[in-house]
């Protein structure tokens, strides 16, 4: 019997710059009702997030973005900072509700770095080939492409699975009565933690060879079927 679901948001539950469908949101009301737990596990900010980068390990990073051309968000003490105001950012923001600031990283403090977000919104094998070139620098982070266009940077224990088992364990609950899903590369050490992992329809081909079971996609209400199909509604 499946008592907790960790779920992504973004290309999971909520249509990427969109809105949350009726559907969804009527299946998680029906899951409250029942009494299971749902956790909400993204890569968005949090002002409670522990995890930060090594401030001069930050820096190198910016340095390499400047000289690369690439657009970097910089989450810094739970504040979103970039360098330029361009269409990059305006198209990371919609549907976000988050502010953010435009100054020179060179006049903040580097340090309690929540992360770093390198973006490309027109080229998915660029975002693919810096996260091959920061991880082989940079083994001891946790370097993913968390959307086409993403690559996310942060420190090794900022891992989705890691917040599902301190959860499971807080609640008692067991592997098996766990279902997780998602549908990015991000998503696949969370996918893999559950009970029964599953990937959405529009998810990455890595993230859907590590799923038990691969679902419609989230315009398609993957996220209702899943929890149809597994949890008895």
């Amino acid at each position: 019997m499946i008592k907790m679901i960790a779920t992504d948001i973004d290309g999971t539950i909520l249509p990427y710059g969109g809105e949350f469908r009726p559907a969804v949101l009527d299946c998680i009301n029906e899951l409250t009702k029942k009494g299971i737990k749902i956790v909400l596990v993204t890569g968005r900010m949090h002002s409670s997030a522990q995890s930060n980068l090594k401030p001069q390990i930050a820096k190198e990073i910016i340095e390499w973005a400047r000289k690369n051309n690439v657009h970097l968000n910089l989450y810094l003490d739970d504040k979103l900072y970039v360098e330029e105001d361009n269409e990059i950012i305006q198209y990371y923001i919609k549907g976000k509700f988050v502010d953010y600031t435009v100054c020179s990283f060179d006049d903040l403090e580097i340090k309690d770095v929540n992360k770093l977000l390198a973006i490309d919104i027109h080229n998915p094998e660029r975002v693919t080939s810096w996260v091959n070139i920061l991880k082989e620098k940079y083994p001891q982070l946790y370097i993913v492409k968390s959307t086409p266009y993403f690559c996310e940077i942060g420190p090794s224990d900022a891992k989705k699975s890691l917040s599902v088992e301190f959860l499971r364990n807080y609640w008692d609950i067991k592997k098996e009565e766990v279902l997780t899903i998602g549908d990015q590369n991000n998503d696949i050490d969370l996918v893999e933690c559950g009970g029964i992992g599953i990937a959405m329809g529009n998810g990455t081909e890595e993230l859907k060879s590590c799923a038990d079971y691969i679902t419609d996609t989230c315009d398609n209400d993957g996220f209702v079927k899943a929890v149809e199909k597994f949890c008895q509604l």
